[in-house]
Formats: C-alpha cells, structure tokens, sequence
C-alpha cells in the first residue's frame, strides 16, 4: 500500500515547516509529499499567508533525495499551459525526476478575487485544452515542434522545451464528475483520485473511470486509483480527541468521513478502501506542527499495510 502525505499550506505554513514536513516524510518512509495549489484559507487567518505551490516543490526538489513530489490539484486557472508545462519540466529535473503532476480544473473563485486572477466561466474546456498542450509537449521530441489550435489556447512552432527528467511524467486527475471528468481520465492520466468521499461513492466513481478507460482501449488496471482523505490517529481516545481539536473538527465527524481513531481503526478503513481498488492514499495532515503525528503513522499503520 502506498501512503503519501498531502498538505493544505494555504491554511497557514510557510516554506521552512513545509520543509520540515518533507524532510520528516523521507526520513519516516512515506512515498511521497503532496501538497495542495491555494491562494487563499478557507478558514483561519491563514498566517503567515500563502505559498507557490511549484516554488515550494522547486525548493523540496533541491532538499529531499528521495520521495515523490507533487499536486493534488494544481490549479489550472492560476498559469497557462505553455509556462506551467516549462515549470513542472523544471522541477522534475530539479529533482532528479521525483514529480508527479496532479491538474485540475480550478474552482475557490474567492482566491481569484483575491488576488486578481481571472475565474473563466468554462472550466473543463479549458482543462482539457490544458492537458493535451502540456501532454504534447512534453511528448514533442527534441528538434520537432509542437502546434496546437484551440478555443482557448493556441500555440504556434514551440519548441517544447525543457523536457522532464523523467521519460513520462505521471499525470493526476481527480474529482466526482460523474461523466467528464472520467473521460479525460482515461484519455490523459496514469492515476485518477477520489477526494474525500466516502467508501460507497468511492467505489462508483472508481467503477465509472474504470468504464471509461476500459471504452477509451486501456485495461482498467492501467490506472492507479486512489483517496484523498483527512487522518487523525492516536494512540488512545484522548490523543484522537487532542489532534481532532487541533484542526478544529469533531472526532465522530472525522471517524465518519476521514481517517480517524486508533491505529488498528485506520488500518481497517484503509482496508474498505482497498477493497474498492484504491492502492494509493493521500493522508491529509492538517496540522503541520505536529511531527508526532507522522511517526505515529509510520510506526504503527504503515507496517500493518504492506
């Protein structure tokens, strides 16, 4: 089982804990360090304020040796598809070929406001747009052109440059869409993840992407499938309780919809999870002061899953 830990800077972290978060993801033998592309908290004053999300990644790529790097989502409202396929190439490189790149379609319209980023009413068109031009790119070889003619965007004798590191970087899609969103999954990504949902519309969507890839020529099982979800483990009641309160949630709403409770409790949700085909889980770790809570997770849950 792949575990992974996924952060929310936006909510308040600047690059040195985020540093040290990724530094303890390494050293604990996690797989990889995620983190999410905000501008703006969704609750909370969000101090010291936010940060890049492929700043943040260029900066990790020069510090850690080992682990995957990457987004769950980068949003593609915040760059175009020409200057975040050149930044994405560049961290890969960076990082010796460590990335991976999660893109999703964009939708907090208030960090737009906030900061005087344009909140486009079509959103999957332009997503869709945006991963054949980044796709295509990358794919281009050296010394041909790449060319591309859209609604949204249009590019004319690029010479795709720089390339990854890597021969093909592992591209994300994500998200609930009952139709769409299923088929650019399976037309463009190498995994596909299900956030913060529960077992039961877990297993549909998973079972409408594996349709969809099946119906696009791939074997289903040429996708990763994956979750997304919060976890608060402790080692009895009143740690659950203390690492709740911290994130300001409730232990029951979290047990319900997240990964909460014991060691042995999270192990066996996982196992619902896996049961539905997920290989891959992202553990959202809110509160990013609290290294504690990662070695717990690397003691005790990460052992009893393979």
């Amino acid at each position: 089982m792949d575990l992974r830990i996924f952060t929310e800077p936006q909510q308040g972290a600047d690059y040195d804990t985020l540093l040290a978060v990724a530094k303890a993801t390494e050293n604990l033998g996690f797989n990889a360090f995620f983190r999410s592309d905000h501008y703006l908290t969704m609750g909370g004053d969000g101090l010291p304020g936010p940060t890049d999300a492929w700043i943040t990644l260029a900066g990790l790529a020069r510090e850690t040796s080992r682990i995957r790097l990457g987004t769950l989502m980068t949003a593609g409202t915040f760059r175009l598809p020409g200057v975040l396929a050149i930044q994405v190439a560049q961290v890969d490189a960076m990082s010796g070929g460590r990335v991976e790149f999660g893109l999703g379609a964009g939708w907090f319209e208030a960090e737009h406001t906030a900061y005087g980023i344009p909140f486009p009413k079509e959103k999957i068109g332009r997503l869709a747009e945006q991963l054949a031009v980044i796709t295509g790119l990358w794919a281009t070889p050296v010394g041909k052109t790449f060319d591309f003619e859209g609604e949204f965007y249009q590019l004319k004798d690029s010479p795709a440059l720089p390339k990854p590191a890597q021969a093909k970087v592992p591209v994300l899609i994500g998200g609930m869409g009952a139709k769409r969103t299923p088929e650019l999954a399976a037309r463009y990504a190498d995994e596909f993840n299900v956030p913060f949902a529960s077992i039961e519309d877990s297993a549909r969507q998973i079972g409408r992407v594996r349709d969809a890839v099946r119906a696009a020529g791939r074997p289903a099982d040429s996708m990763v499938y994956s979750n997304a979800l919060v976890v608060c483990v402790g080692r009895d009641d009143a740690e659950v309780a203390r690492r709740a309160a911290a994130i300001g949630r409730e232990v029951a709403e979290l047990k319900e919809n997240g990964l909460a409770g014991s060691p042995a409790e999270v192990v066996e949700k996982i196992g619902r999870y896996a049961e539905q085909g997920a290989t891959r889980f992202y553990l959202q770790t809110l509160d990013l002061g609290d290294l504690d809570h990662l070695e717990l997770i690397a003691a005790q849950v990460k052992p009893q899953l393979g």
